[in-house]
């Protein structure tokens, strides 16, 4: 009777072990998506900001060219 309780015990342990380590994997999986998420969002904001600099820079070119 001991013994299938020690058993048990053990099991338990090892399912609880198995558990923590899947919630572990699957908060870093969900980090690291929301990493890349925010990496693709900094380029786009920064490719904005060029686009608004080039097309700021290009108008006072132009308007220097002309006066």
């Amino acid at each position: 009777m001991a013994e299938s309780q020690f058993l048990d015990d053990i099991s338990d342990l090892l399912e609880d072990s198995e558990n923590t380590t899947s919630e572990r994997r699957g908060r870093k999986t969900k980090k690291r998506k929301w990493r890349e998420i925010e990496a693709i969002k900094e380029k786009q904001r920064l490719r904005r900001e060029l686009i608004e600099y080039n097309e700021f820079t290009y108008e006072d070119d132009i308007e220097e060219i002309f006066a």
